[in-house]
C-alpha cells in the first residue's frame, strides 16, 4: 500500500529541490514572517510545485503546507484531522530558509502523508547533496533505496547529537541556553545544522545518536 503515494512524494520533493537548486544564491527578495522566521521566493515557488503536483494526483486530499494551508481545510484536532475527515498531506517545501538564505547549502523538501490520523509515508530530499529519505509505516525507512538504521552508541559521552533553536529563542533563551549548556558537559559533540528534517533524518540515518 501506499507504492503511488510514496511515488507522487517523492517527485514532488525532487521538484522543489530543483527549484531551490536554481535559485540557490540568487536570494533577492526575503520577507520576515517573524523577528528571525524567513521566507524566499525558493519557498514560494517550491511549494507551488509541491502542492500541484499533489493535487493533480490526489484532487481530494486536503494539504496543510508551511507557507499557509488551503482555505477549506477541515477541522483540526491535536495536530491530525478528524478520523472521518480523511487524508492530509504535510508540506514543508523548504526546511532550512535561513541556511538558504545565507548561502549555506543545508536544506531539504519535506513531505509526509497522514491518513485516517496517521503518519503512513514520509519523504525528505536534500537537494545539495542529492540525498531522499523515504519511509513507508512499517516498511523501514531509506536513504537513496538503501535501508538505514540508527546508531548503537547508548552512552551520551560516546555521542553526537543535534538540536535546533525556536523562532522566539530571543525571548526565552535562558531556559534553551541551559539545556544547552547541560548538553554540551556531557554529550561527546554537539550540533545546530538549522534544518530538523534533516537531523531526524540523520538519527535514522545513524549519523547523528539523537536530536532535541
Amino acid at each position: 500500500m501506499y507504492e503511488e503515494e510514496l511515488k507522487i512524494a517523492v517527485n514532488a520533493a525532487r521538484a522543489a529541490g530543483q527549484i531551490a537548486i536554481a535559485l540557490f544564491g540568487r536570494v533577492d527578495n526575503i520577507i520576515k514572517k517573524g523577528e528571525i522566521d524567513l521566507v524566499t521566493e525558493a519557498d514560494i515557488r517550491a511549494q507551488k510545485e509541491i502542492i500541484d503536483i499533489i493535487r493533480e494526483a490526489f484532487p481530494s486530499d486536503h494539504i496543510l503546507a508551511e507557507e499557509g494551508a488551503e482555505k477549506n481545510l477541515p477541522s483540526i484536532k491535536g495536530g491530525s484531522l478528524i478520523k472521518q475527515r480523511g487524508r492530509l498531506w504535510l508540506v514543508d517545501p523548504l526546511d532550512g530558509t535561513t541556511n538558504f538564505a545565507h548561502g549555506f547549502p543545508f536544506f531539504a523538501s519535506s513531505i509526509a502523508l497522514e491518513d485516517q490520523g496517521r503518519l503512513m509515508v514520509g519523504v525528505v530530499y536534500i537537494p545539495y547533496m542529492n540525498e531522499l529519505f523515504h519511509a513507508v509505516r512499517g516498511k523501514g525507512a531509506y536513504l537513496n533505496n538503501r535501508p538505514l538504521a540508527v546508531s548503537k552508541i547508548d552512552k551520551m559521552e560516546e555521542a553526537l547529537v543535534a538540536t535546533g533553536f525556536p523562532y522566539d529563542i530571543h525571548k526565552r533563551y535562558r531556559s534553551v541556553l541551559d539545556l544547552f549548556q547541560r548538553m554540551i558537559t556531557v554529550a561527546q559533540g554537539v550540533r545546530r545544522p538549522g534544518s530538523a528534517a534533516i537531523d531526524l533524518c540523520y538519527v535514522a540515518a545513524g549519523r547523528f545518536d539523537a536530536f532535541w
